[in-house]
């Protein structure tokens, strides 16, 4: 009976530790190649991003100045190229592979009032 209970303990404890790695970031798409800032003079982010990618780049997750090799659904990663995204996945060392990911939510500003005299 002990060792059951142990046993269940251990299993419970493996999951709860596997699911608290799952995070959730905030940046832009991009590739490793250019990272933060894109070479292509001319060029739209994301034709720049599309370019680096063909050539043999993987797509990539700039938060701040940090750059993490971003896995995911190329299909979808393709359509959100140079956009700022919310991922939500799994960090393991400099790469952040996606459960899912969808373009940021930008707050909305108030409308400024009029003064009233």
């Amino acid at each position: 009976m002990r060792l059951r209970s142990l046993a269940l303990a251990a299993t419970a404890l493996a999951l709860t530790t596997s699911l608290a790695f799952a995070e959730t970031f905030t940046g832009k798409v991009s590739d490793t190649m250019c990272g933060k800032k894109h070479m292509m003079a001319g060029a739209t982010d994301a034709k720049c991003i599309d370019e680096c990618i063909k050539g043999g780049a993987d797509y990539a997750l700039v938060i701040g100045d940090k750059v993490y090799t971003l896995k995911g659904d190329k299909a979808q990663l393709a359509k959100l190229a140079g956009a700022k995204v919310v991922v939500d996945g799994d960090l393991s060392g400099d790469t952040v592979t996606a459960k899912s990911i969808k373009p940021a939510q930008y707050p909305r500003r108030p409308h400024p009032t009029r003064p009233s005299f």
